[in-house]
């Protein structure tokens, strides 16, 4: 009597030509959830007070995995601010690009600036922006260049609807777009230090208020 054959097992089954071995195991988190996750930490603790194992925790990651998916703690900083960036730039690009008049432009710029500073789990965070430029831009210099040139985009951005309202006639020839624009990008560093020491909405929107009757009351 002949004995079947049996098929060979997965342990014993030579390689297929042409298809590659699988080595290791699948990667088991995805980068951009982590690298919010990380934001989130930093944005609540800052660098200084947020630890590795901190940054492991949250994010469901060892240290080696958080090496090799990010560097070391400050490339993830970097990383996580330049996410920071790439979300606030995307929150306001639309009020900035649309038409519409002036002073309702700046109402909601203003307005989402307060969605972005007050969220949070357990209290508002501020701005990203603001905080690293008090802390990590004081002593790195890589740091301090992405600071700077986040609050001259800033700048640039309500220059740039300062001046268009200027072409309408909302603003008299006189008005300076770059002085404006200061003085806007002052009131949303203003705005986003109170919020993180837990001033009320109502009392940032009165805040608001006032500096845009200021910005418009330009006199020739």
């Amino acid at each position: 009597m002949v004995q079947k054959s049996k098929p060979p097992t997965a342990a014993n089954e030579p390689e297929r030509r042409g298809e590659p071995k699988r080595r290791g195991r699948p990667r088991a988190y995805e980068p951009e959830v982590a690298l919010g996750k990380a934001l989130d930490l930093f944005r609540k603790q800052g660098f200084a007070a947020t630890s590795l194992d901190d940054l492991s925790e949250a994010t469901g990651m060892n240290r080696p995995s958080l090496y090799g998916a990010f560097g070391d703690k400050r490339e993830l900083y970097i990383k996580s601010y330049q996410r920071y960036r790439e979300e606030a730039r995307a929150s306001m690009a639309a009020i900035f690009r649309e038409e519409m008049p002036l002073r309702q432009r700046l109402e909601r710029i203003f307005a989402s600036a307060l969605n972005i500073y007050l969220s949070g789990e357990t209290g508002p965070r501020g701005c990203f922006t603001v905080v690293t430029a008090a802390s990590e831009a004081v002593g790195d210099p890589d740091i301090r260049a992405m600071v700077l040139d986040g609050l001259a985009e800033l700048d640039k951005a309500f220059a740039s609807c300062f001046r268009r309202a200027r072409e309408k006639g909302e603003l008299p020839e006189s008005a300076d777009p770059a002085v404006l624009a200061q003085l806007a990008s002052a009131t949303v560093h203003s705005i986003a230090i109170r919020s993180r020491a837990r001033v009320s909405r109502k009392d940032l929107e009165a805040i608001v208020k006032g500096a845009i009757d200021v910005m418009l009351e330009v006199k020739p």
